[in-house]
């Protein structure tokens, strides 16, 4: 195995490992799953940012099955697994796809969490349907369910992600 793939390895292995830890610090919960944590999803941000949004997307995959076996569990549904841990986390790599540069890191981050937020919706209407109040369609419920914790996460990621791009990236060009 070659360096660079050793150390995009480690790499991937460090993000997936900080974002873990991370998403043990929870600001707030709500009551059927989801919550607001400490910017979890800057570290698979950054590994996708580095190293493409192929290498990204298998980052997040793994977070996502690791995240369902080490944090709180709102279902162990077969589509929750899929749809709320494997697709959603594994879509936050897509943003590595995106241009290396603020415009970029800001309009890959926002694609990135939006498509988080259909994949949670998309599971939240087929699984959690019987938790949207007597007469709301469950997309709907769904979708505002999701995006009352999804967009504060989001900006948070969003917001810590600019404030340390530059900072990283000085870092990762002296450590090559």
């Amino acid at each position: 195995m070659g360096q660079s793939k050793t150390r995009m390895l480690t790499e991937a292995g460090v993000a997936i490992a900080i974002a873990q830890v991370l998403s043990f610090i929870t600001i707030f919960h709500m009551p059927q799953g989801g919550s607001i944590k400490a910017a979890s999803l800057v570290p698979l941000m950054l590994f996708a940012y580095r190293w493409g949004g192929t290498r990204g997307i298998l980052a997040g995959v793994v977070y996502g099955i690791l995240h369902f076996l080490l944090g709180f569990k709102s279902s162990i549904h077969y589509l929750s697994i899929i749809l709320d841990y494997i697709l959603a986390y594994g879509i936050i790599g897509i943003c590595g796809y995106f241009k290396d540069s603020l415009s970029g890191l800001i309009g890959g981050s926002i694609v990135a969490i939006v498509l988080r937020w259909c994949a949670s919706v998309t599971s939240g209407a087929l699984v959690f349907a019987s938790y949207a109040p007597q007469g709301q369609n469950p997309w709907i419920y769904s979708m505002i369910y999701n995006a009352s914790y999804m967009i504060p996460d989001g900006i948070i990621n969003i917001v810590v992600l600019v404030l340390i791009y530059q900072a990283v990236k000085r870092g990762l060009k002296r450590g090559v």
